[in-house]
């Protein structure tokens, strides 16, 4: 059932989905007025409400959801690149990851909402600018309380956990903090890093090998949309290229 203080999103055919926290009483929602969802408190998920002479269904949210609800600072990894960081980090429920570089918290929003309730995440940056835009953004989203963030240059101080189950690098020299990603990983925790160019990428992955990482591997993903229609589906004549390389590689002793 609904809960106070819970996050949720507001959706209607053809319209984007608008991510609302529930309280008792009127919310506002950015410039565009005020909704009360008071009523939806006690509910189960997927009642109707209607705001501004539109009805909406009333959701839990997606990653999907959540992630274009993010408000942008810094430039956030796209979402084709988020989830398989991700997966190449192995990123389960219940798991204690660090990221450095939370930028917008995008990255921050998608490993909160992969770990649940019983996992957390450890967000560091050097800027504090860029941990307040990333810290409202995980608010937004209603995932605080999965997330701690520290003022930290982890390229110059190193990683101050152990343990950890997956370290995620979105800085310009992620090769800086391959030893200390190694030493903070549990055995058998992955490491995974976003560069935009291959100067970076290359020095990353040269530091990998030599931090002792196995199973260490690089790549890139393209995003082609479909128009779809009966007799004339053919590729959109625009598509989301390059934006990132990604590379990852695994602490086995």
């Amino acid at each position: 059932m609904w809960r106070a203080g819970d996050t949720a999103v507001l959706k209607a055919p053809g319209i984007p989905p608008i991510v609302v926290t529930l309280a008792a009483g009127p919310v506002r929602l950015g410039d565009d007025g005020v909704i009360d969802l008071s009523a939806e408190i006690g509910r189960p998920p997927g009642g109707e409400s209607v705001w501004l002479g539109r009805s909406y269904r009333v959701l839990r949210p997606s990653l999907q959801d959540l992630f274009a609800a993010v408000r942008r600072g810094a430039q956030i990894v796209t979402p084709k690149d988020a989830v398989e960081l991700l997966y190449l980090a192995g990123v389960a429920p219940g798991a204690r990851v660090a990221e450095a570089g939370s930028g917008s918290g995008a990255l921050t929003v998608a490993l909160a909402f992969a770990v649940g309730p019983g996992g957390h995440v450890l967000s560091y940056d050097r800027r504090r600018d860029f941990l307040e835009a990333a810290r409202a953004n995980v608010d937004r989203a209603g995932l605080a309380s999965r997330v701690e963030f520290r003022e930290r240059d982890v390229a110059r101080d190193g990683i101050d956990a152990t343990g950890l189950s997956s370290v995620l690098l979105d800085l310009p020299e992620p090769w800086a903090v391959a030893r200390a990603a190694h030493d903070a990983l549990a055995p058998g925790g992955y490491v995974a890093t976003f560069s935009p160019t291959y100067n970076q990428l290359e020095r990353t992955v040269q530091s990998l090998r030599a931090s002792g990482f196995d199973e260490v591997r690089a790549l890139e993903l393209w995003e082609r949309s479909l128009h779809v229609g009966e007799g004339g589906t053919r590729p959109a004549f625009e598509m989301l290229g390059h934006t990132g390389f990604l590379a990852a590689g695994r602490r086995v002793d």
